[in-house]
């Protein structure tokens, strides 16, 4: 697979003209036309309205016009070379018509607003492209390969073949997909399984791409291509689910080609009929430009914009960043939601939640806790920083260690207030000990393993004295969410997670969800996904991590937690919790849902009086101050209606109880 992307243009109606490359710096070029275009007209604006001469404003106009117009009326006229009637290029005649007839402030008006559109559009394009760009980075470029006469060689990772030998020293990244042959070590597999901590490698078992290496080296023989990497596929699925928006794309161009269409033909209709009849030019001219004006969609694109926009900014001072005004609408259609578990339901971070300690060890669990954190303190292991996070806070004196060891896979010794000290994992440190004490242990581990948490047994001089349980910590908002999202679309979330059945069913369990998909790849989630799609359900994805990214794009909607999300994640997403407080989803699903019924409510506004105007101008003779009294009067209305949703009282409304 290359790693070159398919460049997809920001708008749907220049496809069919040699698309632009929606690189970066294009996409802030474009937003700067558009900012100088709005900067313009907001300075005009008030000029115009104090009754200043038109050489106070009209400059200004004019920059409007040529910073916002330009852009969108070499695309039309591009397009028209084509054969293709761009709907933008309409808007564009339809403000110069306007400024024909002296209504300089109705063209500049729909120039900044197509202008800013277009702008926001290629930035989240760019944005997106640059970080899916930026995922193979996770990938080293160089490998340690080993030759058959055992030496060592660097070479590029493209160059690896399957079955090639690769060595992977401490601290560093696997270089490719395969199978260790030998070596222990702990591999930090967030960015493919979500895990939230460290898993063990031993021979035999898989490691990926772009994984980090812990404290032990590893021999690994080569399983897959670097073009089909695990890696590799979750960028190829990324660009693959995004395109798979194209339909939509097509059917809103065929829509803009009818409406363009019919207003050339109707407005050419109004000029040239009356003209036929031995009505005069400019009577009939004037007729055809107020029909231009009362006609034009400025009304309509009002009556869409300001209640999502609203909602947009309203959800945005509450900690929810939504990318567009079409994702704010693509909310109120969710019917399903599909959870990741750590970073999300999760806060992502282990805590120790259970201190069990053994009868006559003479210790209590403070004193045991102690012990352990002093083991571990010089340890960078997740594991480890939880245990001397937990002594610290409950304010207890981690004590200076000597002889310090750590062992990949197996854990810590050290000699702690004069006690040789071991912690690990039980399974490893039960060597020596006498079949009651390896009883007991293992029946504690199992017990807290079966719950959900890491089992981590502390020796000392060889005795077991304690057992720790370690488990990543559930956010505390995340049962409420769970239930507020199952009354919103009528069914529980489904959790899906890389993380292991037994942690992924207990979590489940406390949250109320009953749809579990535990062990899953970023292809599995994706599968999941799509598998709910094919039901007619439109499924909203959360999640954070690297591994969740493939499922984010393929999903209807796909929302990222902010603070601990992999950039990619956050690029993807078409929303960002930026304080990771999970209940704000449930309330920002019900606030589309009422910009939704606005945007519904506007048009309707703006139909009739566009449809009203339209006839009295067809039908009678519609006096150009009153076609553009009522023109601004509906964009007027429409636009104070979808403000509404600007104030707080609509956010606490949304994030009410919803009853069924």
């Amino acid at each position: 697979m290359s790693s070159t992307l398919t460049e997809r243009p920001a708008r749907a109606t220049r496809e069919p003209v040699a698309p632009k490359r929606r690189t970066r710096v294009f996409a802030l070029a474009e937003a700067r036309w558009a900012g100088a275009a709005t900067i313009a007209f907001l300075i005009a604006l008030p000029l115009q309205l104090t009754g200043l001469s038109a050489w106070a404003w009209g400059p200004l106009y004019a920059i409007a016009y040529v910073t916002g117009g330009w852009e969108p009326g070499w695309a039309g006229l591009q397009a028209l070379r084509e054969k293709t009637l761009d709907v933008d290029l309409l808007m564009i005649v339809a403000a110069l018509g306007a400024a024909a007839i002296g209504q300089v402030m109705d063209g500049a008006l729909l120039i900044v607003i197509f202008a800013t559109s277009g702008a926001l559009e290629a930035l989240a394009t760019a944005r997106t492209q640059d970080a899916v760009r930026g995922l193979l980075d996770l990938a080293p470029t160089t490998a340690t390969r080993l030759t058959d006469d055992g030496d060592e060689e660097t070479v590029a990772t493209a160059e690896l073949a399957v079955g090639d030998t690769i060595l992977v020293r401490p601290g560093e990244r696997v270089g490719a997909d395969g199978r260790v042959l030998d070596g222990a070590s702990e591999v930090d597999q967030a960015t493919i399984t979500g895990e939230p901590l460290p898993v063990a490698k031993e021979p035999g078992d898989e490691v990926f791409a772009g994984t980090l290496n812990g404290t032990g080296a590893l021999r690994v023989r080569v399983e897959r291509d670097a073009s089909d990497s695990v890696i590799a596929r979750i960028v190829a699925m990324v660009e693959e689910a995004s395109e798979t928006k194209a339909p939509t794309q097509l059917f809103i161009e065929k829509v803009e080609q009818r409406y363009s269409l019919g207003m050339v033909f109707a407005t050419l209709a109004v000029f040239l009929i009356p003209l036929g009849f031995g009505d005069d030019l400019t009577g009939a001219l004037l007729r055809a430009m107020t029909f231009m004006i009362v006609a034009s969609p400025c009304a309509v694109v009002l009556a869409t914009m300001p209640p999502l926009l609203s909602a947009i900014a309203n959800a945005g001072r509450h900690g929810v960043l939504v990318k567009s005004a079409v994702v704010m609408e693509r909310l109120g259609q969710v019917d399903a939601v599909a959870l990741d578990k750590t970073g999300t339901l999760t806060e992502g971070t282990p805590r120790v939640t259970d201190i069990r300690t053994f009868a006559g060890s003479g210790l209590d669990e403070n004193a045991l806790l102690a012990l352990a954190a002093g083991a571990e303190r010089p340890s960078e292991h997740p594991l480890a920083r939880a245990i001397v996070d937990a002594a610290r806070n409950r304010g207890l004196a981690v004590p200076d260690v000597r002889d310090f060891t750590s062992t990949p896979g197996i854990g810590v010794t050290a000699t702690v207030d004069g006690h040789a000290i071991a912690v690990g994992a039980p399974a490893r440190l039960l060597d020596g000990l006498g079949d009651a004490a390896s009883t007991r242990v293992a029946a504690v581990a199992e017990e807290l393993e079966t719950g959900g948490r890491t089992a981590v047994l502390v020796r000392r001089d060889g005795s077991p004295v304690g057992v720790l349980g370690i488990a990543d910590r559930l956010r505390p908002d995340a049962a409420a969410t769970v239930a507020a999202l199952t009354a919103l679309t009528g069914r529980p979330p489904m959790l899906l997670t890389g993380d292991n059945p037994r942690a992924a069913a207990r979590l489940a369990t406390e949250v109320g969800i009953t749809d579990v998909r535990a062990g899953l790849l970023p292809q599995d989630k994706v599968a999941a996904v799509r598998e709910q799609e094919k039901d007619g359900r439109k499924v909203l994805v959360i999640g954070d991590g690297v591994n969740d990214a493939p499922a984010l794009a393929a999903a209807h909607t796909g929302i990222a937690m902010g603070r601990a999300g992999s950039d990619l994640a956050l690029e993807t997403a078409d929303a960002v919790i930026v304080r990771d407080e999970l209940a704000t989803v449930p309330t920002v699903i019900a606030l589309s849902r009422t910009a939704r019924r606005l945007v519904v409510q506007n048009l309707v506004i703006a139909g009739v009086f566009i449809s009203g105007l339209v006839l009295w101008d067809l039908i009678g003779t519609l006096p150009l101050p009153l076609g553009v009294l009522g023109h601004e009067g509906s964009t007027v209305i429409v636009g104070l209606n979808g403000l509404r949703l600007l104030r707080d009282t609509a956010w606490r409304r949304a994030g009410a109880p919803v009853e069924r």
